[in-house]
């Protein structure tokens, strides 16, 4: 017995362990697992998954703005022009286009990480309500500031650009539970009892909030308010009256314009009644509206258009297109009759019957050109559209991401139309995290896209980013004429009283130099043009509009295939650098399409162009057609594919 106890005092340890634990094997009893039967390490390894499987049941499925229902507001269909229904196949094709391409550049940036998935969802998301948004040029026209304005404020998160949408019958104005979305003037148009009124909304204001960006935003509703003829304020019928609320108040009351008081989301009748309550701000006109639903609105509509000043009718002058006078000397030059009806003088009308053919190429002449202002955040876009505009119509601050909405603001000059737009700072997706944040990055896309010409910003003092040069591919591939326009010229150039730079203590930056880093950065925009500006002190702002008034009027340049098969005879091919199995022989070559200029080439081989046959035969057409900020594109028909099929 001694010994035995001996022998097993011996085994230590190890020995009284082993026996304890269960038996393993066939002729271990059947049960559930325990963690004592295991090592110590798999033991660390079942408690992790245990415990991240606890997490993974408590991550939400959905995306936190839709998991606290923080979602932008579905509009009924009933009630409002413009909202519910299908979009037109034009605009699904465009916005499934913009998807697609939106997902395959941003793929590598989201793929990796634990909240891929969860990023990924939301940007798909925002990609849905982005389809649903109005681009900033689809309302307003010259004429409209000769119209009534009716100003739309209010403090933050009250329902101001849910109203705005409503009564525009558009999605305008990004909306959002996220307080602060709107912050510069957003303009649009209202028909309502056969007359039709401008409509702005303005940001959240908060007057006496001393931070920089509420005090921009209040800045900017107050130019709103003194050109408004008609003000509604709007105010949460959920809430109690706040401080904000009673301040706005006295400042507007203080005015003496015609001030109604809609007091959103009563969405039921028997709310109506805590409308009331807000009549201790002083106002008389109370309206309850919900702006969601659509109650109230008609109401409200009907005691703000009694009180706007009366309607002035003025005659419309003869209307004619800019280059009308030309085009009809072109076609009467070429052989051709006029049309019937159309006007052949200053009093003679063309009589009916059999009129010329109608033009094969050419364009309608555009009255307004259409440029986006893009860029990453913080390099001076709204600074810049304040240049060209001369005025302060964008905020402007030193903190990234301030722009949300497309501001978009018309300019005459030397009778010339351009309608600048001011897009969001294109950022990565990885570096957004707001609904609200992605929604400006897509629609900042969009607005390239509808654009005619872009004008690539770039921050002087940091060069040429990554960010710079994938938001320039966005504007190539989209067909869209490029200007890079090199911003903040002046933080280089400035000197000191020694000769030096004020801020590294080098010699002043030269041009040239600086011009061939930025061109070596972009290759694939050696057909742009570069200004160097600085829009702070309104520097270079007239070689702007040169340019952009040159790039859109290159960027419509047709060429008659006549003189395009002349231009291939002269041509040696020998010298494009092509792999022979790639190689294909022109028959000859026709403008198709302008805006870009696209060429059809009739070839005796059905291939796709190799990419550096494409860019030899674009440099060809450069140096004897200019087409000066426009990319090129190239299609191929081959002569003898029926044949074969």
């Amino acid at each position: 017995m001694a010994a035995k106890r001996t022998e097993k005092k011996r085994l230590g340890k190890k020995h009284r362990q082993a026996s304890t634990r269960p038996k393993m094997g066939k002729t271990a009893p059947r049960g559930t697992a325990t963690t004592g039967a295991v090592s110590p390490k798999k033991r660390k390894e079942l408690a992790a998954k245990k415990a991240a499987a606890v997490k993974a049941s408590k991550t939400p499925t959905k995306s936190p703005e839709r998991e606290h229902k923080v979602v932008l507001r579905n509009r009924d269909e009933a009630g409002t022009r413009g909202y519910g229904g299908d979009f037109d196949d034009e605009r699904e094709e465009h916005a499934a286009r913009d998807t697609r391409t939106l997902g395959k550049r941003n793929k590598s940036s989201v793929a990796g990480g634990a909240g891929s998935a969860h990023e990924e969802r939301d940007w798909k998301e925002a990609e849905k309500i982005a389809a649903a948004l109005t681009l900033a040029t689809d309302v307003g026209h010259r004429e409209a500031t000769r119209l009534p304005l009716v100003a739309i404020c209010g403090r933050p998160n009250v329902g101001k650009s849910t109203l705005f949408n409503r009564l525009t019958g558009t999605r305008r104005s990004i909306v959002g539970d996220e307080p602060g979305i709107t912050r510069d003037r957003i303009y649009g148009e209202v028909e309502w009892a056969g007359r039709d009124v401008r409509l702005v909304d303005t940001g959240g204001v908060v007057p006496d909030d001393e931070a920089l960006i509420p005090s921009e935003i209040f800045r900017q509703a107050k130019v709103g308010l003194e050109e408004a003829d008609v003000i509604i304020m709007v105010v949460d019928g959920r809430t109690e009256l706040a401080s904000p609320d009673v301040e706005l108040a006295r400042l507007l009351l203080r005015g003496g314009k015609p001030i109604f008081l809609a007091v959103n989301k009563m969405d039921a009748p028997d709310m109506y009644a805590a409308a009331e309550n807000f009549r201790r701000l002083g106002f008389k006109n109370v309206c309850p509206i919900s702006a969601e639903h659509g109650a109230g609105i008609g109401d409200l509509l009907d005691e703000v258009w009694a009180a706007l000043p009366p309607e002035f009718v003025a005659e419309e002058p003869e209307e004619r297109f800019e280059g009308e006078e030309e085009e009809f000397e072109e076609d009467m030059d070429g052989g051709g009759d006029p049309l019937p009806g159309a006007q052949t003088g200053p009093d003679e009308v063309a009589p009916a019957g059999p009129g010329r053919r109608l033009r094969s190429h050419g364009e309608h002449i555009s009255r307004e050109t259409k440029i986006a202002i893009i860029g990453r955040p913080n390099v001076g876009k709204s600074t810049l559209l304040n240049a060209l505009t001369n005025s302060d119509r964008a905020i402007v601050s030193p903190i990234a991401g301030t722009t949300r909405d497309a501001v978009d603001e018309v300019v005459e000059r030397d009778g010339h139309s351009f309608r600048f737009i001011d897009t969001a700072g294109i950022r990565r997706k990885g570096k957004t995290k707001l609904m609200a944040e992605k929604l400006s990055v897509i629609m900042s896309r969009k607005h390239l896209e509808a654009a005619d010409v872009s004008l690539l910003v770039i921050d002087a003092t940091e060069g040429v980013a990554a960010a710079d040069a994938n938001i320039g591919g966005y504007a190539h591939e989209s067909g869209r004429s490029v200007i890079i326009v090199v911003n903040k010229w002046d933080l280089v150039t400035k000197v000191g009283a020694d000769g030096k730079t004020l801020f590294d203590g080098s010699e002043p930056a030269n041009k040239k130099l600086y011009e061939e880093q930025v061109r070596d950065s972009l290759k694939y925009l050696d057909y742009a043009p570069l200004l160097f500006v600085s829009a702070s002190e309104s520097k270079g702002i007239d070689e702007v509009f040169k340019k952009v008034e040159l790039v859109a009027r290159e960027r419509r340049k047709r060429v008659s295939t006549g003189a395009m098969n002349r231009f291939l005879d002269k041509i040696d091919f020998q010298r494009a650098s092509v792999p022979m199995n790639r190689r294909v022989k022109i028959y000859y070559m026709t403008q198709a399409a302008v805006a870009p200029p696209t060429f059809v080439l009739f070839t005796d081989r059905d291939v796709k162009l190799h990419f550096s046959y494409e860019r030899f035969l674009a440099n060809e057409i450069r140096d004897t057609f200019k087409f000066i900020g426009s990319p090129i594109w190239f299609k191929v028909k081959a002569r003898n594919k029926k044949k074969a099929e």
